[in-house]
């Protein structure tokens, strides 16, 4: 059974068309008018080995902060749609990831109660001509969409953009890892056998 999802969504504000397959190769086709975002979704995917297609356009006149925070709620929802029933997947991941002086862990529970704990501390206040305090506006979408319970800690680093970075790519890895079938897991993993 493909764990894949596609959907539209369009605003006033934005217009996104996605792709999402859970089991893919880490392919990506990233359009969004966000060089930054671009960038990130690309190593989302590739880390993930998601194959992710985003074609999204926004009032990027105004700033990025509607078409990142709508690109959260699309993957959010095309990993809840794509998960389907849940039968068989781990529910949950952890990732450290490293990049340079930083280390960045994430920690995922695909339990259907959305939470974001967010521990993250930039130094700068853009990154280019990308707004850091949208990586918290993306991960909050990201994770209610989902409806996931999502931590995201740095433990150290001082470079903006390894910072981010590692936060991208451990949340890749971790939600891989959660979404990843285990054959000795019959049913949903839950004493309540509903997620």
């Amino acid at each position: 059974m493909a764990r894949s999802y596609e959907l539209t969504r369009t605003t006033g504000e934005t217009d996104i068309s996605l792709r999402l397959n859970l089991d893919g190769e880490g392919k990506a086709d990233i359009e969004t008018g966000v060089p930054f975002m671009e960038h990130m979704l690309d190593l989302f995917a590739k880390h993930g080995q998601f194959d992710l297609f985003v074609k999204a356009s926004g009032d990027i006149e105004v700033d990025a902060h509607h078409t990142t925070e709508d690109l959260g709620i699309c993957i959010g929802q095309a990993v809840k749609e794509a998960l389907g029933t849940k039968e068989g997947i781990k529910r949950y991941g952890n990732a450290f990831v490293p990049m340079d002086e930083t280390l960045a862990q994430v920690v995922v529970d695909l339990s259907n109660r959305p939470h974001l704990e967010f521990r993250a501390d930039f130094p700068s206040q853009k990154v280019g001509t990308f707004d850091t305090e949208l990586v918290h506006e993306f991960f909050w979408k990201l994770a209610l969409e989902a409806r996931m319970n999502l931590h995201i800690i740095v433990h150290y680093g001082h470079n903006t953009h390894h910072i981010i970075e590692a936060i991208f790519k451990a949340c890749a890895r971790a939600l891989d890892e959660a979404t990843a079938i285990d054959p000795r897991i019959k049913g949903i993993l839950s004493t309540k056998g509903l997620l």
